[in-house]
């Protein structure tokens, strides 16, 4: 289940263990309404986080393009580095901020 918290003036966005077919759309669903809000500035919690499909991919995109557009900040925090690397193989660290998980 994603948990959407707000702290700091910042919203997080708490992921589940994995982000795949099964559960993308409920969880594009569920991070849906934080989208709508002008200069949000978002963090995306990857600390449970061990499996993401393409279609989370999509959803990290359009994340990234819908915040893009209300001039907020998105980066990803406590990525493993698994998905680190499918994330720099496709060119998402090179246009938005990922952090690695910390050992």
């Amino acid at each position: 289940m994603t948990q959407i918290i707000q702290e700091d003036g910042k919203t997080i966005i708490k992921t589940d263990k994995r982000i795949d077919t099964m559960n993308a759309p409920q969880f594009e669903k569920d991070i849906e309404p934080v989208l709508t809000q002008p200069g949000i500035n978002l963090e995306m919690d990857c600390t449970e986080l061990v499996y993401m499909a393409s279609s989370g991919l999509r959803i990290i995109q359009k994340t990234m393009r819908a915040v893009m557009m209300k001039k907020g900040k998105f980066k990803m925090t406590n990525v493993n580095p698994d998905i680190y690397k499918v994330l720099a193989m496709t060119g998402f660290t090179k246009f938005m901020t990922v952090e690695q998980k910390k050992d």
